[in-house]
C-alpha cells in the first residue's frame, strides 16, 4: 500500500495542453476513481502515475518520495488496461506468472504467488485454460491477476470494464470491490461511467478539461455538487437545470423560466435583484400532479423501470424536458397535463460562473418539506 500526491502537475503534448495544473494526495488504501467526459485527461493522469508518461511540470510522490525519473517496475504499479492484452498461446496460470518469471523469480515463489492470487480472483479452477475457452469477465479477472501477482503497492485500472456487456460489467464492478476489501491495497480506477465511479469509489476526482472540478466521497458529490459541470455529470438521470432569475436576494426568492416562483434554502446574498442563475433538481426532488386539460406542462414519455417510473416533462419556455421520478404504480401517461412541485429545501443554485451558491442549513425553508414553482 501506498499514498500518492500529485504536485503542480501539468502535461502538454506539442502546442496542446492536457493538464494545466493538477495538485492532489490519495491516501495509503484509498479507492479513488477519476472520472469525466471522454478527452478530460484522466487516462493521462493515471499514465503520469503509472510511470508511462513523464509530466511536463510539477512532481509525483509515491510515499514522500519524488518518482519523476523512475520506471512502472520502480514506482512499485501494477496496472490493468481496457485491453485484457493476455497470451493467447499461454494457459491463465503462465499469463498472471509471466511477469514474475520476467523478473527471475524461483518456482517455488512463482507457484505460491499465482496461486494466492488465483485463490483472491476464483480462478483456480481455470489456472489450465487458454484465454480463448475463458468468458471476458474471467479474461479480465485473468488481467487483473497478473498485475496484482507481483503484490504492486498501488493498482492502477484504466476503463478496464468498457469491452464487457451490461450484467458482466455489474458483476465486475462487485469482483473488484470486494478485491479491495480484501487486499486493502491503495487503488486508482479510470471510467466515463459515473455509475461506476459512484458504486466503487471512496473518493472521487471529477476532471473537466484537466482541471479538477471537485474531490470527495460519492454523497458529497451526488448531494453537494460543486459546480455545474459536476451536478450535470454526477446522477443518473441527471440532475435537472433551469434557467431562473434572482427576484429578492434577502429573501432567498427567484423565478425559474416557465415553472413560476420559489424561495430556496441557498445563499443569495452576493446576487443583485434580476441576476440569472442556474437552479438545479435532482428527478427524486420533484413531484408531477395532474392539472386540468387546458393547464400546466405536457408529458412527452414515461419510462416505467420496473420499482420506479421517470416522467418527462416539456418546459417549452426553455425548449428542454424536466424528469421527474414517480412510484409505481403511476397513473401518468404520454400527452397528460401536469402540474410540478419543487423541493425548495433540496434545490441547487448556480451562479453566472457556474458556481454553488451556499446551502443555508437550518433555515426556515430548509425545514419546509417542500415549496411549489407552479406551473403556468
Amino acid at each position: 500500500m501506498a499514498c500518492v500526491e500529485l504536485k503542480n502537475i501539468n502535461k502538454t503534448f506539442g502546442k496542446d495542453e492536457i493538464l494545466p495544473r493538477v495538485n492532489l494526495r490519495i491516501e495509503d488504501g484509498e479507492f479513488v476513481v477519476f472520472v469525466g467526459p471522454s478527452g478530460c485527461g484522466k487516462s493521462t493522469l493515471l499514465r503520469l502515475i503509472a510511470g508511462l508518461e513523464e509530466p511536463t511540470g510539477g512532481d509525483i510522490e509515491i510515499d514522500g518520495q519524488v518518482v519523476n525519473e523512475q520506471s512502472p517496475k520502480e514506482r512499485g504499479v501494477g496496472m490493468v488496461f481496457q485491453s485484457y492484452a493476455l497470451y493467447p498461446h499461454m494457459s491463465v496460470y503462465e499469463n498472471i506468472a509471466f511477469g514474475l518469471k520476467l523478473g527471475k523469480a524461483n518456482k517455488g515463489r512463482i507457484r505460491e504467488w499465482v496461486t494466492r492470487t488465483a485463490e483472491v480472483l476464483q480462478l483456480e479452477k481455470l489456472l489450465d485454460r487458454k484465454p480463448r475457452e475463458l468468458s471476458g469477465g474471467q479474461r479480465q479477472r485473468v488481467a487483473i491477476g497478473r498485475a496484482m501477482a507481483r503484490e504492486p503497492k498501488i493498482m492502477l485500472f484504466d476503463e478496464p470494464l468498457s469491452n464487457l456487456d451490461a450484467s458482466l460489467r455489474v458483476q465486475m464492478r462487485t469482483e473488484i470491490a470486494k478485491l479491495h476489501d480484501r487486499l486493502h491495497s491503495t487503488m486508482i480506477y479510470v471510467t466515463h461511467d459515473q455509475v461506476e465511479a459512484m458504486t466503487l469509489a471512496d473518493k472521487i476526482v471529477v476532471l473537466n478539461r484537466g482541471n479538477v472540478e471537485q474531490v470527495g466521497s460519492p454523497v458529497e458529490l451526488y448531494e453537494r455538487p460543486a459546480s455545474l459541470f459536476v451536478a450535470g455529470f454526477i446522477g443518473s438521470p441527471n440532475m435537472n437545470l433551469m434557467a431562473a432569475r434572482v427576484l429578492d436576494p434577502a429573501g432567498r426568492r427567484l423565478v425559474i423560466t416557465g415553472l413560476g416562483n420559489l424561495t430556496v434554502a441557498r445563499d443569495l446574498s452576493g446576487l443583485s435583484a434580476e441576476a440569472p442563475v442556474t437552479v438545479g433538481v435532482r428527478p427524486e426532488h420533484l413531484e408531477v400532479v395532474l392539472s386540468g386539460p387546458d393547464q400546466g406542462l405536457e408529458v412527452v414519455n414515461v419510462e416505467y423501470l420496473g420499482n420506479e417510473a421517470y416522467v418527462y416533462v416539456d418546459l417549452p419556455a426553455m425548449n428542454d424536458l424536466m424528469v421527474v421520478r414517480h412510484p409505481v404504480p403511476c397513473p401518468i401517461q404520454p400527452g397528460h397535463r401536469v402540474a410540478v412541485t419543487v423541493d425548495a429545501a433540496r434545490a441547487h443554485v448556480f451562479d453566472g460562473r457556474g458556481q454553488a451558491l451556499p446551502d443555508l442549513a437550518g433555515s426556515d425553508v430548509a425545514e419546509s418539506k417542500s415549496a411549489s414553482a407552479a406551473s403556468h
